[in-house]
């Protein structure tokens, strides 16, 4: 047997191994929360997505709804109700009067 100057033989006492141990704990743990992360991440994400496209089709009906009211509330609608439903008409001119303060 041919003896090495400046080696020494090293030997794992029981808390290098417990140290050893608890790095690969650690490093499993470690693991396992990249993973829990990233599903938790890619569910979030989908989640958004879903709300995003349910926010643009609810701005889709919105905007059907003002065109829906800009067109019940026009004025040539309400002037031909006031005439057909109200008997409505407009006064001539020697009919309107003036009240100053």
């Amino acid at each position: 047997m041919i003896a090495r100057k400046g080696l020494k033989q090293q030997s794992f006492s029981l808390g290098s191994f417990m140290i050893l141990f608890l790095l690969w704990i650690v490093l499993i743990l470690s693991a396992f929360s990249v993973i829990y992360v990233t599903y938790d991440t890619r569910v979030k994400f989908n989640s958004l997505e879903n709300l995003r496209r349910e926010q643009n089709q609810l701005q889709v009906v919105w905007g059907q709804y003002l065109l829906e009211e800009s067109t019940w509330a026009s004025y040539g609608r309400v002037e031909t109700l006031a005439r057909e439903k109200l008997s409505m008409q407009i006064p001539d001119s020697e009919e309107i009067i003036v009240v100053t303060p």
